[in-house]
């Protein structure tokens, strides 16, 4: 007896019967700006997932950091593995509340694409520099331009020619973390999912390599609800645990089962509508994003690797910016210049500080500083 495969139309009529009504459904799709022949045996969503994994943006999320650099130890989170923990969360997510999880799963793999070197640190540095050419910086626009424009993989188009409701994620992605409260209209649930994940996976990790860097303690840690409340739940269930690793992983993994499942009462409460944490259980969570802000973020060990990584950007941008033909030619190649005076342009300054931008956030940590000092 042969296997039996799969066909796009398969997946698309599984979709249709075990979706929610409020679903993104892949035969549904508005598309993809260039028009291309159909995969035989990958959804839509499916086909820009295996297209963002693929991506140079994405490998070389291992080499940027998420909090710690990589001289604090082998086991921090860096930019690549916050990922992958965003994904993992945003799939179970949507499987539970019956949304498309590849749709979902595309947007969660391709939502840091456009992250600086040296974590938000680098991000600020960088926004701070186009400030002055009377632009910003923003790593979720960065992702979006990414996949539309910059990566180059087809003869007839820039970027990865994504379908509009992968881009439209990336373009409306925000945590309160990366936007202070900002709000954004128009969300997908399923974009709205990866951004909660988001927000799940760096509460928990940080929370987990914070104790790891011996930042704070438990005993720092039991004024917060969320944390009394689960390692409370932890000890009910387990007894007494005298290995504090084994402890800090149990009470962590609570926490985050406390996060899920309040999203997903929260998500059936509200039929369909929006996808968040309940007002009560919000306010705790917000607790400790504050503590993690003053015992974490702002802590004298991680502020001096942040102002080390800034200034490296900072020089590295005056470094390119003085001398183009530093960067591939793939880069300095889009400038075109004729005549003196149109190197002393308005236009020409902020065309190559653009430029020079886009090489700077797509370097690792490691690449950003051997340029810098080559």
């Amino acid at each position: 007896m042969g296997f039996v495969t799969a066909s796009k139309k398969d997946f698309e009529k599984t979709e249709r019967k075990n979706l929610a009504p409020y679903a993104v459904k892949s035969s549904q799709s508005q598309g993809r700006e260039f028009p291309e022949t159909e995969d035989l045996t990958r959804s839509a969503f499916q086909r820009d997932r295996d297209r963002i994994i693929h991506s140079k943006p994405f490998r070389r999320l291992s080499g940027k950091t998420q909090v710690f650099v990589a001289t604090y130890g082998d086991h921090f989170r860096d930019r690549l593995t916050h990922t992958l923990e965003v994904a993992q969360i945003a799939r179970d997510l949507a499987r539970n509340l019956k949304l498309n999880e590849d749709l979902v799963e595309a947007i969660a793999l391709a939502h840091d694409l456009g992250h600086t070197p040296f974590g938000h640190a680098g991000e600020i540095a960088l926004d701070k520099i186009m400030r002055k050419f009377g632009l910003s910086f923003e790593h979720n626009e960065q992702s979006k331009r990414i996949v539309e424009k910059l990566e180059k993989q087809f003869p007839n188009f820039d970027g990865l020619n994504l379908t509009h409701e992968v881009r439209q994620g990336l373009a409306k992605h925000q945590t309160i973390y990366d936007q202070n409260d900002k709000k954004i209209e128009g969300k997908t649930l399923e974009a709205q999912v990866a951004d909660i994940a988001d927000e799940i996976a760096y509460h928990n990790h940080d929370l987990d390599d914070g104790l790891r860097s011996k930042l704070f303690n438990f005993k720092d840690l039991q004024r917060l609800a969320l944390w009394k409340e689960a390692e409370k739940k932890v000890y009910k269930k387990y007894g007494e645990i005298s290995d504090p690793v084994i402890l800090r992983h149990r009470i962590v993994s609570q926490i985050f089962s406390f996060m899920a499942e309040n999203v997903l009462k929260t998500a059936a409460r509200n039929k369909g509508r929006t996808v968040c944490f309940s007002a009560d259980f919000g306010r705790s969570v917000k607790q400790l994003r504050q503590f993690l802000w003053n015992k974490m973020y702002n802590s004298p060990q991680v502020k001096k690797h942040s102002r080390r990584g800034q200034k490296i950007i900072e020089k590295l941008f005056q470094k390119l910016y003085k001398n183009p033909k530093l960067m591939p030619k793939s880069f300095w190649g889009r400038m075109t210049v004729t005549g003196s005076s149109a190197i002393l342009s308005p236009s020409y300054r902020v065309a190559l500080a653009t430029v020079v931008k886009d090489y700077v956030a797509g370097c690792t940590d490691a690449y950003a500083e051997k340029i810098l000092n080559s």
